[in-house]
């Protein structure tokens, strides 16, 4: 697929603490589209704390100028292997799911969905729980799950992922046979998280076979620096990958999206990665490594030059053709459950 550029249709906000089925709609950090039944999944990332954790299934209605509306059709919880919902922290924090990432896979008609797991670790209490990448039926029902590599342990020590910064986006790619799956920001032995300059923070897109559920490769993509100074200098900022989507021949689709305290929306670019080339870094260090290529990216889309509000956008996935026949491209914002964020929905259309 080739991409010359996107055209800004329109933008939806669901409402905030929107009730459905008993469970408030909220923290919706991806989204997906299966072709054939016109619905979109759409994972929350509720821990389990309001409700347990759970993903949805919408139809958003829209043409060539608005997005008219969005309703919701179903709901189901992510089950655990044993057939019972995931605890949240106060019932076993051992065991609390942070769901970021689903994908429905048309071929084998079942759902993959990443969790980030947790490191705590402080003179008061350690917490450590694997990310995972789980297999479900479109019930919510556990099937199987991926072998993951090494260095997505979680450790004591800083080594492997930085807490709430791991398995944030997810495609299917070569005919729904690989899952990419991408690391929000660089493992701890890769080096610092991104800044307001360019300090080299390179994170992982990995490369698994959906047949053998196992890990292929492993590729380093450098992260843009953060957009913008925290307020104080030295509060929460961050930059990372929180989306990914595949555009065919080892090329994706990739968000990043740029958080500063003291400054409410993100700054969200959209970028074209190309992994032809790239080195295979499974084995591999990045801190002060410069024996291996990256993936080649280009800048597709900076949200800011838009001129519209950009929230935290975490997920996005081609929608059905419009009318002219050109594809559409929908990207959805986590609220983070809070009044002073947008549970946005964002719609493009595709000019190839």
């Amino acid at each position: 697929m080739l991409f010359r550029s996107l055209r800004y249709i329109g933008q939806y906000e669901i409402p905030f603490n929107l009730e459905y089925k008993n469970t408030t709609v909220g923290g919706l950090s991806g989204i997906d589209y299966d072709t054939k039944t016109g619905l979109y999944y759409m994972i929350c990332d509720d821990r389990s704390d309001k409700s347990p954790a759970r993903f949805y299934t919408a139809r958003v209605l829209f043409n060539q100028s608005k997005i008219d509306t969005v309703i919701f059709t179903g709901m189901k919880y992510l089950l655990q292997q044993n057939g019972a919902v995931y605890p949240n922290n106060k019932q076993d924090r051992f065991h609390v799911p942070d769901p970021e990432a689903m994908r429905y896979d048309p071929t084998r008609k079942q759902l993959v969905w990443s969790s980030e797991g947790e490191r705590i670790v402080n003179a008061k209490d350690t917490v450590l729980e694997n990310p995972t990448v789980t297999i479900i039926s479109t019930k919510g029902v556990y099937k199987n799950s991926f072998a993951l590599p090494a260095n997505l342990t979680m450790h004591a020590t800083e080594n492997g992922p930085r807490k709430n910064s791991v398995l944030e986006g997810m495609s299917f790619a070569d005919d729904y046979k690989t899952l990419f799956i991408s690391a929000e920001e660089p493992l701890y032995e890769d080096g610092p998280g991104a800044d307001v300059t360019d300090n080299n923070a390179y994170t992982r897109i990995y490369k698994f076979a959906v047949a053998g559920k196992n890990s292929l490769a492993q590729y380093a993509y450098r992260l843009s620096p953060v957009a913008y100074p925290a307020v104080p200098e030295t509060a929460f900022k961050i930059n990372g990958i929180t989306d990914i989507l595949s555009i065919g021949n080892n090329k994706l689709l990739v968000i990043e999206r740029s958080f500063s305290t003291g400054r409410l929306p993100c700054t969200i670019k959209l970028f074209i990665a190309d992994l032809n080339g790239a080195t295979d870094i499974s084995k591999m260090v990045l801190k002060n490594n410069i024996d291996f290529i990256p993936a080649a990216k280009k800048l597709l889309l900076n949200m800011y030059d838009l001129g519209i509000y950009t929230d935290n956008i975490e997920g996005m996935t081609f929608g059905p053709l419009l009318a002219n026949g050109h594809k559409t491209l929908l990207f959805i914002a986590d609220n983070n459950f809070s009044i002073a964020e947008k549970a946005q929905l964002l719609l493009f259309e595709v000019l190839e």
